[in-house]
């Protein structure tokens, strides 16, 4: 055999090494996503038998997970893995065939060596805006949809790349912000949200009875139809917060899936309001003010 028929057979032998390979890898990632996509999202909470259908689907929603988001998600970290076995096993390639050509590696491995570094301290910026966005998909802290605060920028996401993230704030500009200078990032659509509704009523009025007028407005809230998907508890009167001139403030508790609480805050300002009416509770006194 002939050095240049072995040389074709050595050629041959890694390309189809190099396919087969290819093949194989690509098969298990793509096997993996459908596996996780099948599989789908799951919280510990919704898998306890000890709670009710309706708390399982208030917590799953609190929790900011979907099928949805978990397709995009899965989907491109399947897309990302391919393109890094791509890159991988054509570079691993190409230098194999090259070796096998003949051609010198060590003056060409020495010039990739200072052409990489010259590259890298140039793309250190490019190169931690794709590692950040790695993590951050890998990690789900935040997807399409969620309202998320960034530094000053308090948004709803529109896109999530490896690079950038587009969200548009609510006087509907779009901003675009590279994921390595996402050093705080906070997710209002993860979790839940829990707030304290101020009810002012006049500081001479029974403390107990202005409870229980407000106990009775907002109780069967949460079976509700209106509300029931909103509300992750029943709303509760916490009690007296603060007393101010002629003011006496009460505070309602309330707690909702994220994000959801405004409606929630609207109508139990409007029960409040038509209970302490009907029940003779006054407003707040209002002291005539000061001549100067």
């Amino acid at each position: 055999m002939t050095d240049l028929t072995q040389r074709l057979v050595y050629l041959a032998v890694v390309l189809a090494f190099a396919l087969v390979l290819r093949v194989v890898l690509v098969f298990l990632i793509k096997r993996s996503v459908k596996a996780l996509l099948a599989r789908g999202p799951a919280t510990q909470a919704g898998a306890d038998p000890n709670l009710g259908t309706r708390t399982k689907m208030a917590i799953a929603r609190a929790s900011g997970l979907s099928i949805e988001r978990q397709r995009q998600r899965v989907t491109t970290l399947g897309s990302l893995l391919r393109n890094v076995v791509d890159v991988v096993i054509a570079v691993i390639t190409l230098l194999t065939v090259l070796s096998i050509i003949g051609i010198p590696m060590g003056p060409l491995l020495a010039s990739a060596g200072v052409g990489g570094v010259a590259l890298g301290f140039g793309a250190q910026s490019l190169v931690k805006d794709y590692l950040s966005g790695i993590f951050m998909l890998s990690e789900d802290q935040f997807g399409v949809g969620d309202l998320i605060t960034v530094g000053d920028t308090k948004g709803t996401v529109l896109e999530v790349s490896l690079r950038v993230t587009k969200l548009r704030d609510p006087m509907g500009t779009v901003w675009y912000i590279r994921n390595g200078e996402i050093l705080t990032l906070g997710n209002i659509s993860q979790g839940f949200s829990a707030v304290l509704v101020d009810i002012p009523v006049a500081i001479n009025e029974d403390p107990e009875n202005v409870m229980a007028v407000l106990g009775r407005a907002v109780a069967g809230m949460q079976e509700d139809p209106q509300w029931a998907d909103v509300l992750m508890e029943e709303p509760s009167v916490v009690g007296v917060d603060s007393m101010s001139g002629g003011t006496m403030v009460m505070k309602i508790a309330l707690k909702t899936g994220p994000n959801q609480q405004w409606g929630v805050m609207r109508e139990v300002r409007q029960r409040a309001q038509k209970a302490l009416a009907e029940a003779g509770v006054r407003g707040p006194i209002l002291y005539p003010s000061t001549p100067q």
